[in-house]
């Protein structure tokens, strides 16, 4: 990486090669009114597939990196349903186990003036099943990154075994381990979760972390605040939704990246698009500064649509955008940049 811009260039080895990325958790089958809408009033629902490590596995395969994804699906027909799609994205799906007794996981989505609520359908779902054991596969050995977050941490206590074993044994010797905290209140208050996912998150190397959830949780203000409360990762990066990011490492000074202006349609799976992108920033070798930023444009689609994901923009792309001086990534417009398609016009340009 020079000061202008990134460098490094990322090699893909031979299809035969093993995953460069692994993730793990629950992918479920979401349900959304169509149009958007309250559910409450909703005379039909559209189908789509969601879920936090899956998404950042699908995202991390468009942007070149060989990933896989393990998980639990029900053997029925949302279960194949959920295969399908992540597949369908490029990721392995060799190592999801379908359970013949337990079903796949549903939530479903409510759009209100105030925000998106959720409404979750998973307690005793297949993936609620997922075991320590599941990392001790021989082909997931020569992976580089881990990725994990605090959702799979609150669905059972295998679940929860096998998120402390991740951070704590590394049955994955070579790979570094990520995880996001991604508390969801809907799982377990936040008096219980805050203790268990402080403890994991310190012993992960790279946390990222709203700063919402984080004063929710342990009570603390700002980035420097969540650094001290974390000093074993590597690195702590803290999202401050629509203000910027800040990365904290454990040596260095700490680099803050403000948010693109983006028009949201609805916020759920952009972090897990910024963290797809931060993260392969770091597999890429770029600096703090460039990873931050590629987290930031490859969260711009996922904010402007329905769904959990949206395909991040292309490498040319990102690359041109991840070069821009300061003051110029500062005020970027996302229409002339190329990032989002110009508002659709009248006949009379109105």
């Amino acid at each position: 990486m020079t000061a202008d811009g990134p460098t490094a260039v990322a090699r893909h080895p031979e299809p035969s090669a093993g995953p460069e990325v692994v993730t793990v958790g629950e992918s479920m089958v979401v349900l959304s009114p169509d149009p958007t809408g309250p559910l409450a009033r909703a005379d039909r629902l559209g189908v789509s597939v969601g879920g936090a490590e899956s998404n950042v596995a699908s995202a991390l395969a468009a942007l070149g990196h060989r990933t896989a994804w393990v998980s639990r699906v029900g053997d029925d027909p949302f279960g194949r349903r959920v295969l399908r799609h992540v597949a369908d994205t490029g990721v392995d799906t060799d190592l999801v186990a379908v359970d013949p007794t337990a079903p796949t996981g549903v939530y479903l989505k409510d759009p209100t003036p105030d925000g998106t609520a959720v409404h979750y359908y998973r307690s005793g779902s297949a993936a609620s099943r997922l075991h320590p054991g599941v990392l001790d596969d021989p082909a997931l050995a020569g992976a580089r990154l881990l990725h994990l977050s605090g959702i799979t941490a609150a669905l059972s206590p295998s679940c929860a075994a096998l998120v402390r074993r991740a951070v704590t044994d590394r049955p994955l010797p070579a790979a570094r381990v990520t995880f996001d905290v991604n508390h969801r209140a809907r799982l377990w208050p936040a008096g219980t979760a805050a203790p268990v996912l402080r403890g994991l998150a310190d012993a992960a190397d790279v946390v990222l972390v709203g700063l919402d959830e984080a004063h929710t949780l342990w009570g603390v203000t700002d980035p420097d605040a969540v650094r001290d409360l974390l000093p074993g990762p590597d690195l702590v990066v803290v999202k401050d939704a629509d203000v910027g990011v800040t990365a904290l490492p454990r040596t260095g000074p700490a680099v803050f990246v403000p948010a693109l202006r983006v028009p949201v349609h609805e916020p759920v799976g952009a972090g897990d698009a910024f963290a797809a992108g931060c993260l392969s920033g770091l597999l890429r070798g770029l600096d703090l500064h460039h990873c931050l930023r590629l987290g930031h444009l490859c969260a711009v689609p996922a904010l402007t649509v329905a769904g959990d994901t949206a395909p991040p923009p292309g490498r040319a792309l990102t690359d041109r955008l991840l070069a821009l001086p300061a003051r110029d990534w500062a005020s970027l417009d996302l229409v002339d940049a190329g990032l989002l398609p110009a508002p659709a016009t009248g006949r009379n340009g109105r």
